[in-house]
């Protein structure tokens, strides 16, 4: 699509208030467009993963993994807690995971929802569920202009509904997308306690005012969940110890655009915990970039860049 094209470019197009407009645009395959249409409703699409090899990779990321998780995977009858619980960025050293991360076609997909080119940032590996309180990704990775993140979680087996399932709120993402000072608080040079903790009092409240029960995820093994920037999901409560809930999420962000911790920002005040990124995909650097602009963070900043 022609940027002349589009009256809203700082806008993901499946979140465009024109989205009628723009979804004729973006060069959508029938089950695409199902997927683009779930996004602007709801904040959360499932598709099949598109990878020939992705049962085999399963296989060979769960035999790698479990042993740094510290969990015997064969054994059906102990305990899955206890270990590590999560690998963060296991792309670095796990080629399976990479692949996932950088699959292509999942890349051209989101690159076509969003109207920008996708590139995947981070990877966390689960053997069980989070029992994460509800929240958005919006606190932890932001983009300036807003909304140009998403995530992707995709089952590496059959979820059972005692062992965690994601869950997930139809609708929230189009919540307001909380900040620090809605929250009555600063977030610039914290640097330590949970970034999400203090949200979650405002979260709660919106949940209530709303009145939408959250949902489970009871994926098969394969399939994958896209969840917008400001969805709020985390983890039910997992009721059998002795299940697994094996899955990997990544992270995507676009082109073009600044990255940001907001947990820890000031944005009023243009006090940003900048990130310093690479693409999972490739390698390559990836410039906070502001209309074209890089926008470096000031000195006494940059060795805390993340």
């Amino acid at each position: 699509m022609a940027a002349s094209a589009c009256p809203f470019p700082g806008i993901p197009l499946i979140e465009s208030p024109v989205f009628g407009a723009e979804i004729e645009r973006m060069d959508l395959s029938v089950e695409e467009r199902e997927i683009a249409v779930a996004l602007n409703r709801d904040g959360y699409a499932v598709f099949d993963f598109p990878d020939i090899e992705i049962d085999a990779r399963i296989a060979r990321i769960r035999k790698d993994l479990a042993p740094k998780l510290g969990i015997d995977d064969d054994d059906k009858t102990s305990s899955k807690f206890g270990g590590v619980g999560r690998i963060q960025d296991a792309w670095q050293f796990d080629a399976d995971v990479q692949a996932i991360a950088a699959n292509p076609k999942v890349l051209d997909l989101l690159s076509r929802l969003y109207g920008r080119r996708a590139f995947p940032f981070q990877t966390l590996n689960f053997p069980v569920g989070t029992q994460q309180h509800l929240h958005t990704d919006a606190v932890h990775f932001s983009s300036i202009p807003q909304r140009f993140m998403c995530g992707v979680w995709l089952a590496m087996e059959d979820i059972e509904a005692d062992a965690g399932p994601l869950s997930y709120v139809p609708g929230s993402h189009k919540w307001p997308i909380l900040d620090n000072a809605m929250i009555g608080r600063r977030g610039a040079d914290q640097t330590h306690g949970s970034a999400q903790t203090p949200y979650h009092d405002a979260w709660n409240a919106l949940v209530a005012e709303h009145n939408i029960p959250a949902k489970s995820f009871l994926a098969r093994k394969g399939q994958a969940l896209i969840w917008c920037a400001n969805l709020l999901h985390g983890g039910s409560v997992q009721n059998n110890p002795n299940l697994t809930r094996w899955s990997q999420v990544t992270h995507y962000f676009f082109d073009d655009c600044v990255y940001y911790t907001p947990a820890f920002s000031d944005e009023f005040l243009g006090r940003l915990a900048l990130r310093n990124l690479v693409s999972i995909a490739d390698g390559t650097r990836k410039p906070n970039l502001y209309l074209g602009e890089e926008i470096l963070p000031p000195p006494y900043q940059r060795s805390r860049c993340h």
